[in-house]
């Protein structure tokens, strides 16, 4: 008798996996390979401090909470907050530029698709994760999971493993594997962000990974968070800041697909409105 809710609960799940929506049209600019993200894709963004990582994750999550009519997907985001540098007015002063009647119920509904979750440690951040299962379940409009950024307590990881490098690892390791599942049993779409730490010297032997994406796309990148991190990402995308002789703020990203060695580039610029290419 036990089987036929069981049966049903399995059906219901498909239906609602099967119900995530497309992110065809999130921004073809980014993506070396489809020009845009399916679900099950790990997408890392990668660079320094000040390159426009964190404005770029406005610009996406803007494009999803945006009504359809208004040149928006209309699906639910999730945002993981582990730096605490998370500008709610930053992004609705970029939704207001975008929507032609910038109400504030419009506001409100865009709004509505943004879920925000801060966490303060790796342990936080695991016990977070676990905890967020049953809302992928309850939404089949959450199509996407921001982490900003994944490599935040990289450090005091370190710091507090003393001289286990499996211990130091250890949460992270989790966190990544745990991750992974949730991406791929709910068809989500994670982007994760990650700081530069470690500069490649001029006289370094040392190679990156992959060696031809970085040879193709002359960049210095040298990994430095865990293994399981690093095979799961399926495209790396690396921003810079262009140096110029005016006061615009001009940035440089270099998009690997990590897994098929496609890379394309391109530039971008901040204005109040947000991210344009």
């Amino acid at each position: 008798m036990c089987l036929i809710p069981l049966a049903a609960n399995r059906i219901s799940l498909l239906a609602r996996l099967e119900g995530r929506s497309s992110l065809k049209n999130l921004e073809p600019c980014l993506f070396a390979d489809e020009g845009f993200p399916i679900h099950g894709d790990v997408v890392e963004f990668h660079g320094p401090e000040g390159t426009g990582k964190t404005e770029m994750l406005y610009h996406l999550i803007a494009r999803c909470v945006l009504p359809k009519l208004g040149g928006g997907l209309e699906v639910e985001v999730m945002f993981i907050d582990t730096d605490y540098h998370f500008d709610m007015l930053r992004l609705v002063t970029i939704l207001e530029h975008r929507l032609s009647q910038s109400t504030e119920e419009m506001i409100k509904q865009c709004l509505g698709r943004l879920f925000l979750v801060n966490c303060n440690s790796s342990s936080q951040l695991l016990l977070t994760l676990y905890s967020l299962e049953n809302k992928f379940f309850a939404h089949p409009s959450l199509c996407i999971v921001i982490l900003d950024s994944i490599s935040a307590f990289y450090w005091i990881d370190r710091s507090n493993g003393g001289e286990s490098f499996n211990i130091q690892e250890m949460n992270l390791k989790r966190c990544a594997e745990f991750l992974e599942k949730l991406v791929r049993e709910h068809h989500l779409a994670l982007f994760a962000t990650t700081q530069t730490i470690m500069q490649k010297s001029s006289n370094s032997t040392e190679s990156s990974i992959p060696l031809k994406l970085h040879c193709e796309a002359d960049v210095d990148y040298r990994p430095y968070l865990c293994k399981s991190w690093q095979q799961m990402v399926t495209h790396r995308i690396f921003f810079s800041k262009q140096c110029n002789f005016n006061s615009s703020k001009t940035f440089s990203i270099v998009s690997c697909h990590t897994k098929k060695n496609h890379v394309i580039k391109c530039s971008f610029s901040i204005a109040e409105c947000g991210i344009q290419f």
